[in-house]
């Protein structure tokens, strides 16, 4: 399978399979167009003609394509499909991280909110330090024989939780040794109760850090506000400034969402760049087909031209010595995940759960709330077996619409969560979500290309 596109004047091949990327004038681009649907000469016909080329420089064309095929660089054969359910089986059983929600409470009040203000549809609560602990004995118990273990702290708002997250942090080091575990933890918070305690701790023990920012202030305070209304553009920004400016060489996003109100967002990642923040994530909002704020099918082509407009800025700022990081576009060409990641995906259900304050594990943070994906608990452990076999199965070669994708090697066939939203099945697609993964997977690509020219 191949797929090709054009960017910014260049004429970009992608051979699926083997992952080779080739850059080709215009008759090459047509001849792999038509490669295995016509005939040779026919080929040689249509392309001499067209260009005002010999057939004899035609053929030559035909034949270096041909001679790509063979060492396997294009048109190479789908080898990953056989083995697609025996990569989930070797490491099924083992957890490897987890979401731990340690307050199902938030002192925001988001429109697009798709935890429901952070109470994900139940009870407001926040996590005590004994569930807590035991919710990283069962990850160190049902993690193998693997060594790095990730912890996202996560809400709600999981600030409102700070002396506990400091506790388990504190427990959780104390254990690595004897243990041999290596545990890496990120903070998601809407940087409200930030301060100097905060970001001195959070600097020293997360790996990640993300802070939630929609740019424009305009933009994000008519989103992002809380219970009286009020914006919390002015409050947030000078505190994450601070945060990002002593943070140092570690990890951050500013991590942002588009609506209908904003299908341009590239002029809130201009915003961003103006405050002085270079790690950035902008994210396609989540929510029903009929709430206000989700992308119509308008938007959706403004946002897929934005996509385009963005790699432009990318490789413009990094021109000038200003380079920033997109996080959609982090893509290496020279090796990129493993072929398991490619073929299963996040893991969601498998290797990665979501904890409630409570105990409870699901499959992820978007399945929280809904009693049918509940999987047992961090006392008893997986005992819903059927919904995770279901998650098990869950990989590129389950959906049948991803089989002509060209893209499903990069997105491993795509969120569970989305795909049941939009599908009632976690086997199901999202089918605007590929729309969008396509055209940022041809942007990032084009990006790194250009980036080489």
């Amino acid at each position: 399978m191949v797929h090709r596109y054009k960017q910014g004047g260049l004429n970009i091949v992608l051979d699926v399979f083997s992952g080779a990327i080739h850059i080709v004038d215009d008759i090459a681009y047509e001849i792999i167009g038509m490669f295995e649907s016509e005939s040779k000469d026919k080929i040689i016909s249509n392309i001499s003609e067209k260009y005002q080329v010999t057939q004899n420089e035609a053929e030559e064309c035909y034949t270096q394509i041909a001679r790509l095929k063979e060492d396997g660089k294009l048109f190479s054969p789908d080898t990953f499909k056989p083995m697609a359910n025996k990569l989930k089986e070797k490491t099924s059983g083992v957890v490897k991280a987890l979401c731990l929600h340690v307050a199902h409470t938030c002192n925001l009040n988001c429109a697009y909110c798709f935890a429901s203000q952070g109470k994900f549809s139940g009870e407001r609560a926040l996590m005590s330090f004994e569930t807590g602990k035991r919710a990283f004995d069962f990850l160190i118990e049902n993690s193998g024989t693997r060594r790095n273990l990730e912890v996202d702290f996560f809400g709600g708002e999981p600030l409102m939780n700070f002396d506990v997250i400091k506790d388990l942090v504190k427990y959780a080091r104390s254990r690595e040794k004897e243990t041999g575990k290596n545990f890496r933890f990120t903070l998601t918070t809407n940087g409200m109760l930030v301060d100097d305690d905060v970001i001195d701790f959070a600097n020293k023990e997360m790996s990640n850090v993300v802070l939630s920012l929609d740019g424009r202030k305009e933009i994000h305070d008519k989103y992002r506000v809380d219970y009286q209304g009020k914006g919390s553009f002015d409050t947030i920004v000078p505190k994450f400034q601070k945060f990002v400016n002593e943070r140092g060489n570690k990890n951050y996003y500013m991590r942002g969402t588009f609506t209908h109100e904003n299908p341009d967002f590239v002029e809130d990642i201009k915003e961003m760049l103006d405050l002085g923040f270079t790690e950035l994530s902008m994210e396609p909002v989540v929510c029903a087909s009929d709430d206000p704020s989700a992308l119509n099918d308008k938007d959706i082509e403004i946002v897929k031209k934005e996509y385009e407009k963005l790699a432009d800025l990318m490789l413009e700022k990094q021109k000038a010595g200003k380079p920033f990081t997109f996080y959609h576009y982090m893509i290496d060409l020279t090796g990129g995940p493993c072929i398991y990641k490619r073929v299963s995906g996040c893991g969601s259900g498998t290797e990665y759960m979501a904890v409630t304050p409570w105990g409870d594990l699901y499959p992820c943070h978007q399945f929280v709330g809904d009693e049918k994906f509940k999987l047992g608990d961090i006392w008893n452990g997986v005992t819903n077996l059927e919904i995770q076999n279901e998650f098990k199965k869950c990989n590129v070669y389950s959906r049948k619409e991803c089989e002509d994708c060209w893209a499903k090697l990069y997105c491993s066939g795509g969120c569970a969560a989305n795909a049941y939203h939009a599908t009632d099945s976690i086997s199901g697609i999202y089918e605007k979500g590929c729309d969008l993964f396509r055209k940022r997977m041809e942007c990032a690509i084009y990006l790194e290309i250009a980036k080489r020219l």
